[in-house]
């Protein structure tokens, strides 16, 4: 690659945020090559986040939400139509249509689909949902203008109580059913999945942890629900909440790092192959990816945060059109918020990385407070709870590995500075994946090393 790659041909796969703030970043630092987005999605680049907030409230609707360019990108956009493979010795992505779309530089962002139910003919009831679309979004909050009787929101993670709190809010009855022993647990382990516990309840939440959805019942149209413990409820939507799938199934013969855990890339953002070799014409960025951060003892993070997939989108882009010691890497703190039952949850590292867990600030009777965790001595996370003023100083102490606890007049109205056990399952044991994940690498099967043809 010559010294200032700021020409050639340029593809980014997945038209969504981290395509659009990679498309954007090109053209400022100025890329000045043939540039195409690839979305399987028909519509321009949109907003997630009030999918499962504004739009289920009936505040905005569905169709509003598309994300602002922050300069234009003269970008050929191929919408509507799918990435089925990668040939990287040809350089060419292959398309659902017959197309072969040729590059020199490839990003890959194409991010997540919602988790379906595992049964196909019960997913196929009529009043069984899924939300990750903008469609997802429209068709829901238009069943929940008509009334029903009751909700059943399957997994208590960000999306599924976010859910059941617009729910509430509008005045439905709600079910919730949790495989783990409380909502968010999987996110912010067992102190502050307590709390959540305590405030859905309090709001009129029929919250049931400890147990699994057996069967959606219904003939053409959901009527109810039968769960682990033997019990059934009548219900006619039934939300399904339980995570996340990557999408790197179109990936599969292409000889990427990639599976059902993300792409793996290096912390500049350049993709691995299967021997675990860099790559330096395929990038990774946004949920699809996973890389490396030295704060968290390099192990491999794959985040599905609106912050960092901006953050990841404009490092990747930075380095396709930067080489060698111009290039950055993305050390950006993990960063994300929820609003939900009356609460402001905002975080600051990867909760799920620690240990311990200590009350620093507030206290969880008021829910009101900063909970600040810890893992083999040192702070790596901290949680507010309608306090997200105090964020910014314990970001400091992540970045600077500092020790812990905080040390003391580090903060006020301490309620009890004793760290207790951050109780952070293993997310194989959750019905919903975690908003942060730390993975290992497990092969998929025996590695073979096949030449390509010369």
């Amino acid at each position: 690659m010559h010294a200032e790659p700021r020409d050639g041909r340029i593809v980014i796969v997945g038209a969504s945020l981290a395509g659009l703030r990679a498309a954007e970043t090109l053209r400022e630092e100025g890329f000045t090559g043939t540039l195409t987005l690839i979305g399987e999605e028909p519509h321009t680049p949109y907003d997630r986040p009030p999918l499962s907030k504004q739009v289920l409230l009936g505040t905005v609707p569905a169709d509003k939400t598309g994300l602002p360019q922050r300069r234009e990108v003269d970008a050929q956009w191929k919408l509507g139509v799918r990435a089925t493979g990668l040939d990287p010795v040809g350089k060419q992505v292959l398309l659902a249509d017959g197309e072969k779309v040729p590059f020199d530089r490839l990003l890959i962002a194409t991010g997540t689909r919602a988790r379906p139910w595992p049964d196909p003919a019960e997913a196929a009831l009529d009043g069984v949902f899924t939300l990750r679309t903008v469609e997802d979004a429209g068709r829901l909050a238009e069943r929940l203008d008509a009334g029903p009787r009751r909700v059943l929101v399957v997994g208590a993670g960000f999306t599924g109580s976010e859910i059941a709190s617009a729910c509430r809010e509008r005045g439905l009855e709600v079910t919730v059913a949790e495989r783990g022993p409380a909502p968010l647990v999987g996110a912010l382990g067992g102190t502050l999945g307590a709390l959540a516990a305590k405030l859905q309840r309090a709001h009129g939440v029929d919250l049931r942890c400890g147990v699994t959805v057996t069967a959606l019942e219904g003939d053409g149209r959901l009527t109810g629900a039968r769960f682990s413990d033997g019990t059934r409820i009548d219900a006619d939507v039934a939300v399904v909440a339980l995570g996340a799938v990557r999408n790197t199934e179109w990936l599969a013969e292409s000889g990427i790092a990639a599976g059902p855990r993300g792409v793996t890339c290096d912390a500049g953002c350049r993709a691995f192959d299967m021997y675990g070799i860099v790559t330096d014409d395929v990038f990774a960025a946004g949920d699809v990816a996973r890389f490396p951060h030295p704060l968290f003892e390099y192990q491999l993070l794959s985040l599905e945060h609106w912050g960092n997939a901006v953050a990841q989108a404009e490092v990747a882009a930075h380095n396709m059109i930067n080489a060698g010691p111009r290039r950055r890497p993305h050390l950006t703190v993990p960063a994300f918020w929820s609003s939900q039952f009356g609460l402001n949850i905002k975080s600051v590292g990867v909760p799920t990385f620690s240990d311990q867990v200590v009350i620093a600030q507030g206290s969880l009777k008021d829910a009101r407070l900063v909970a600040v965790y810890g893992y083999r001595g040192r702070v790596t996370a901290a949680v507010s709870v309608n306090q997200a003023k105090s964020l910014e100083y314990y970001q400091r102490l992540i970045e600077t590995a500092a020790p812990f606890p905080p040390a003391p007049g580090a903060a006020d109205q301490i309620e009890s500075p004793e760290p207790v056990p951050s109780d952070v399952p293993d997310p194989k044991v959750l019905s919903h994946g975690p908003t942060v994940a730390l993975t290992g690498h497990l092969p998929d099967r025996r590695l073979t090393l096949v030449q390509p043809a010369r």
